[in-house]
């Protein structure tokens, strides 16, 4: 188990005139599996942008913690792994291609082994080599998990977890999210059930309005 932790300090978003949520307090540790959860619009996927550092809190603080020092922001992409709707992939590059190209924006090196290891656990790895305009949205749902977990990260996000996947996807998802959750802190926006029972945790975005 490593010693990462998370702390939200009174965090609040405001847009405009628009209160999306007010003062929320939580701390995550790895080991567990936490869920942000609300209808649509709650401001799930807000949260999960300010805990990864796309966009700020009006108000309060978020800490990334290891060792018990805070984390600098510009280091956050090597500890965070991120799967959301809104995450690009380049249509014009194979999947492999993708790989490397996120590998060289980190400032990584491509960990071959690592990526074919995930192209099997996700059922890609005779498409590694295919353009990823090629691929059916389930299957870039996929490869959005060979993103986020190539760098082997503290925190893994997952937004809408399982869009665009049929039952047999979403139970390898599953699977795969109970087996980083061993080691890793989990967090899973999303207002779908299936997604929210894997959670021992969960934040109602309602309750802090």
């Amino acid at each position: 188990m490593n010693n990462y932790s998370l702390k939200l300090d009174k965090v609040t978003k405001i847009f405009g005139r628009r209160l999306i949520f007010n003062e929320i307090d939580f701390e995550f540790y790895p080991g567990k599996i936490y869920g942000l959860a609300g209808q649509n619009g709650s401001g799930k996927s807000t949260l999960s942008k300010i805990i990864s550092g796309i966009i700020s809190p009006t108000k309060g603080k978020v800490n990334h913690m290891l060792d018990n020092k805070i984390i600098p922001s510009e280091k956050l992409h090597d500890i965070i792994g991120f799967v959301s709707p809104y995450l690009v992939l380049y249509d014009e590059f194979t999947a492999e291609e993708n790989l490397v190209h996120f590998a060289k924006i980190r400032g990584a090196v491509y960990n071959e082994t690592q990526a074919d290891k995930l192209f099997g656990d996700f059922n890609l790895f005779d498409r590694k080599n295919d353009l990823l305009k090629t691929y059916s949205s389930g299957m870039k749902q996929r490869m959005k998990y060979l993103f986020a977990l190539l760098h082997n990260p503290y925190l893994l996000l997952l937004d809408e977890p399982t869009s665009n996947l049929d039952k047999a996807g979403k139970d390898k998802v599953y699977e795969i999210i109970r087996d980083e959750s061993k080691s890793k802190c989990i967090i899973i926006a999303s207002n779908e059930s299936s997604d929210l029972e894997l959670c021992g945790e969960i934040i109602q975005i309602e309750n802090y309005k």
